[in-house]
């Protein structure tokens, strides 16, 4: 059977599903915020991500004429997230095939709405389209690899003078279960899409898939961070912008921190921002935090969280910090983290 006969029968087999009117709360995938599977940098990059955790594999590659989708790229899968939440919620049926104008995904992601914006549109559906993805992340075994891109296939419509009035999406099955399904998305602040960097984008959606309830924040080292992010600048380089992005305080809703420990090596640390009294800004899905073990489900309402204030200062000496029990310890940095573990159950006498 060819390829061109298999997508033409998937097509076939969906039922459309038209974006949604207005100005909807941007959600975002857990998956795509803890792992990487962007690339950071405006540049135009071939080198494969090939990540390693514990039992998790992601292997992401590019072709040549388009290069590896960005992390810029990844609005489109914001916007599919939001619209598919936001239809589930309404109890309106939701479909893998998603139809709407470019003007619609443009003001979503605070983008123009001129003919260059419409043509960076286009390059970024195909990068998101050629960009191959082999994961094991919610397979029964580290061995089960899912392999897909991030938009099957994607076609213009025409209006009846032949100009181009739409666009036609189909999304793979791997993201869609996990936004429909298992409810794996958090809201993001809008304020997101006005991040220009590549690093303060990831570092953003990191930070809101950690921190969770706990007062005293959560932290990362440096190295692992650099693993973590997949990026191909030299680690000097990337620590240099981590200490940075603290230095301007960049990321809505958090507060940013540089630690060091005695031995000399950096972490770093973030906690929620403190809220100022009175009406909550538009919220970031508050009460349902990013730090809990198990699913967290879209859809709740909006509450107001009083953190105390934090130190003017973006750098501390550390010796140690109590661990982040209300955290997801599984997905954390495990140099950080699993010792802090083991030392608080050996002080409660467990093993």
């Amino acid at each position: 059977m060819s390829v061109r006969h298999r997508t033409r029968s998937e097509r076939e087999q969906l039922e459309l599903f038209r974006a949604l009117p207005g100005d909807l709360a941007p959600r975002d995938a857990q998956d795509l915020m803890a792992y990487p599977f962007f690339s950071l940098a405006k540049t135009h990059r071939t080198t494969p991500i090939d990540f390693r955790m514990n039992e998790i594999a992601i292997r992401v590659e590019a072709v040549p004429e388009h290069g590896m989708a960005t992390i810029w790229d990844a609005d489109v899968l914001i916007w599919a997230a939001s619209q598919i939440v936001e239809a589930r919620d309404a109890g309106l049926r939701t479909s893998r095939l998603m139809a709407a104008t470019p003007r619609e995904i443009l003001t979503f992601t605070r983008r123009g709405t001129g003919a260059r914006d419409y043509h960076r549109l286009k390059a970024a559906l195909d990068r998101l389209q050629s960009t191959t993805v082999a994961t094991s992340l919610r397979q029964t075994s580290e061995r089960r690899m899912h392999r897909f891109s991030w938009i099957n296939e994607w076609t213009e419509r025409a209006d009846a003078h032949g100009n181009a009035d739409g666009i036609d999406l189909i999304m793979p099955d791997w993201f869609y279960r996990a936004v429909l399904d298992d409810a794996l998305v958090l809201t993001i602040d809008p304020a997101y899409f006005s991040l220009t960097g590549g690093l303060e984008r990831w570092l953003y959606r990191l930070v809101r898939k950690h921190a969770g309830r706990q007062r005293r924040g959560w932290r990362f080292d440096f190295r692992h961070l650099h693993m973590k992010s997949a990026s191909l600048s030299p680690f000097k380089r990337f620590a240099f912008e981590l200490r940075d992005i603290a230095r301007r305080q960049p990321l809505p809703g958090y507060r940013l921190f540089i630690e060091r420990e005695t031995g000399g090596r950096e972490l770093l640390a973030f906690t929620r921002a403190s809220l100022s009294a009175g009406p909550c800004r538009q919220p970031v899905e508050a009460h349902v935090l990013s730090g809990t073990e198990e699913h967290v489900p879209s859809g709740t309402g909006p509450t107001c969280y009083q953190e105390p204030e934090q130190p003017n200062s973006s750098c501390r000496s550390i010796d140690s910090e109590p661990t982040n029990l209300d955290s997801n310890l599984e997905e954390s940095n495990p140099s950080v983290v699993g010792d802090r573990r083991n030392r608080w159950k050996a002080e409660r006498g467990e093993r």
